[in-house]
């Protein structure tokens, strides 16, 4: 097996990667679309095609539904939680034996520096290794019905699941939707994005040579309306985890209606970061830092709304132009501070945000435009972008952009930065920096948030519970409530 550096080599001295997935994955192989139709994956730092994949249709659909439901009924659902934790276990090993390859494709595919996508196949890893540690350890209840009843709970998998995953970060929002599902004895039809394809892939495959039954994991690829739509809408899903937009999610919402089906959704955020007066002050500029330019911003719970207070922010904001000013952008592959916009069409409405701010008056600090690679004059490119105070009801606060941008907010004291924070209609993630213990902690349990960081953004890992309120959705993904959501509690009562 080549090793690290020269697969990267390689890559970017063909534009490509060997080896690719040629077609959708049913029944433990990969398969041609029914129709034999493809489509180009394009490497956003360089605007241009690397490769094709399979689009499948809602012919697909329904072999890939038939295949996890027959999967679902005659094996996986009946094997021993042990024995799914060691499947599981063994994809984890196997994710990190083949992380170079991994990492190579998922910035190909999406645009992400090496270095993310190093980080996301380690993330991706850990939850397969976390969930294998749990398949054992779901349990149901003793009911107290009396001297003359016997009463008790079981936890059981909920059927075939159907997971649609983003294109910010496919292989980890994969893995944190696969890996609890199957857990929990579900089996899986997963559909990637249509500009991200290739990771989920990967992951089937490897899930397979770790031992997975056939149909136990299938992927489609193509289009959101060809295959995405009719699988949300397929009588045998038994639950719906989707990541994106607001407007697709209520969609899938309608169309889930007309069968019942379970549903988890993840629909983004504007998350605020509260940077107090009392903060450390490195350590705040440096998670202000991460939670809005990690992979571009293309995030749902980046930190885009900086919500400081006025003693100390005009000294603030300008450290932080300053070091945005100094990022380096270019080709994932070289590995840069900061890498591309995902496709064309997201670069042209992250622009329209800020073409639109301008027209308003808004202080673009810093950044502002679309750009290309420095090196080779190509790709989809914006600039880090710092806005400068706007009003509550300004659209780059109440509004997710998805890319490289921070609007700033100046709240008088905490209780205002509190209701700046909770000023929109998401409710996704919340960061605070502040030395003072109490006020963190008065403030977390009133953030209208899922998750909240206290001095450090992003912090937790797969053990902390993941989901939003309000317009960002609802449900629970990664901990052990990731896991029992794939579950449904059954009831036994019995008299003796």
């Amino acid at each position: 097996m080549a090793n690290a550096s020269d697969i990267v080599a390689r890559a970017r001295r063909t534009g490509t990667l060997d080896g690719l997935p040629d077609g959708l994955f049913l029944d433990g192989a990969f398969r041609p679309a029914v129709s034999g139709a493809r489509m180009e994956s394009f490497d956003p730092g360089r605007a241009s095609a690397f490769a094709s994949f399979a689009s499948g249709g809602a012919d697909d659909v329904d072999a890939a539904v038939e295949s996890a439901k027959k999967a679902f009924e005659t094996v996986w659902r009946d094997t021993a939680p042990a024995g799914r934790g060691r499947i599981l276990a063994r994809a984890a090993q196997l994710i990190r034996e083949q992380a170079d390859r991994l990492a190579v494709a998922e910035s190909l595919d999406s645009g992400k520096t090496l270095s993310e996508a190093r980080g996301d196949v380690g993330g991706a890893a850990r939850c397969f290794e976390y969930y294998a540690g749990a398949c054992d350890k779901i349990e149901g209840r003793s009911l107290p019905l009396g001297a003359d009843y016997l009463g008790y709970t079981l936890a059981e998998p909920v059927g075939v699941t159907a997971h649609i995953i983003p294109w910010n970060y496919p292989l980890s929002t994969a893995a944190r939707g696969l890996a609890p599902a199957l857990a929990a004895g579900c089996t899986v039809v997963a559909k990637p994005a249509e500009t991200t394809p290739f990771t989920a892939l990967m992951l089937a495959e490897i899930l397979s040579q770790a031992g997975l039954p056939d149909g136990a994991c299938n992927v489609v690829t193509g289009t959101g309306a060809q295959a995405g739509a009719p699988l949300v809408a397929h009588a045998d899903i038994n639950q719906v985890t989707f990541t994106g937009s607001v407007a697709t999610g209520q969609s899938v919402m309608r169309s889930a209606a007309d069968h019942v089906t379970r549903l988890v959704l993840e629909l983004g955020g504007k998350s605020p970061v509260i940077v107090l007066s009392d903060c450390d002050r490195e350590a705040a500029l440096s998670g202000v830092m991460g939670a809005i330019f990690e992979n571009a911003g293309q995030i749902c719970s980046a930190g885009s709304r900086l919500v400081i207070e006025r003693s100390i922010a005009d000294g603030f904001v300008a450290e932080l132009v300053a070091r945005a000013a100094r990022l380096t952008i270019g080709h994932g592959l070289d590995d840069p501070d900061m890498g591309a916009i995902n496709s064309a069409g997201h670069l042209a409405k992250v622009t329209g945000f800020l073409d639109r701010a301008r027209t308003r008056g808004a202080e673009i600090l810093t950044g502002g435009t679309p750009t290309v690679d420095p090196e080779t004059g190509k790709g989809w490119f914006f600039e880090p972008t710092i806005v400068g105070d706007r009003p509550a009801d300004d659209e780059l606060v109440q509004e997710e952009i998805f890319g490289p941008v921070l609007t700033v907010q100046i709240a008088e004291d905490a209780d205002h930065a509190l209701a700046l924070a909770n000023g929109t209609r998401y409710g996704l993630v919340a960061g605070i920096y502040t030395s003072g213990f109490g006020t963190a902690h008065r403030l977390a349990r009133r953030l209208e948030a899922g998750q909240v960081f206290i001095n450090e953004y992003f912090a937790g890992g797969i053990e902390a519970p993941f989901g939003g309120t309000k317009f960002s959705g609802f449900g629970r993904e990664k901990g052990l409530e990731g896991l029992l959501g794939y579950c449904r509690t059954k009831s036994v009562a019995a008299r003796l």
